[in-house]
């Protein structure tokens, strides 16, 4: 028996579309829940700094920063934490407030060895970093 099988290229083609419009809304934040690491971009600014996603609401969500700043910013503006060996990074070196690349040596938990780009080498907290 033959089955003739129909159907609307179309409408299959702008289902589609929406799917994946709406995976892309959902990974710009990994689908982060609260507890995860994550970077964020403090006060819309162009570096991303590392914290804890502390509680979601809508497109909206509240993420404690390393540094210990606290801020409710849009969905679009967090993403998972990727920082890894060898990753690039800046570092406020030795918390003298000015601002050097490097590369991650180290890293465990909240703790980040950087050796810098200059040579220098330093081990501190990731609240004293931030990516591009």
């Amino acid at each position: 028996m033959l089955v003739a099988l129909r159907f609307d290229v179309t409408k299959l083609y702008f289902s589609a579309l929406a799917g994946l419009a709406a995976c892309a809304v959902a990974s710009s934040a990994g689908a982060q829940t609260a507890g995860d690491w994550v970077l964020a971009r403090y006060k819309g600014g162009e570096h991303w700094y590392p914290g804890i996603l502390k509680s979601t609401s809508g497109d909206r969500v509240t993420v404690a920063y390393d540094d210990g700043d606290r801020e409710t910013l849009s969905l679009s503006q967090v993403r998972p934490y990727d920082w890894a060996i060898g990753g690039r990074v800046e570092c406020n070196y030795q918390g003298g407030g000015k601002w050097y690349p490097g590369r991650i040596a180290s890293l465990s938990g909240g703790s980040i060895g950087i050796k810098y780009d200059d040579g220098d080498s330093e081990r501190t907290n990731t609240g004293r970093c931030r990516s591009q």
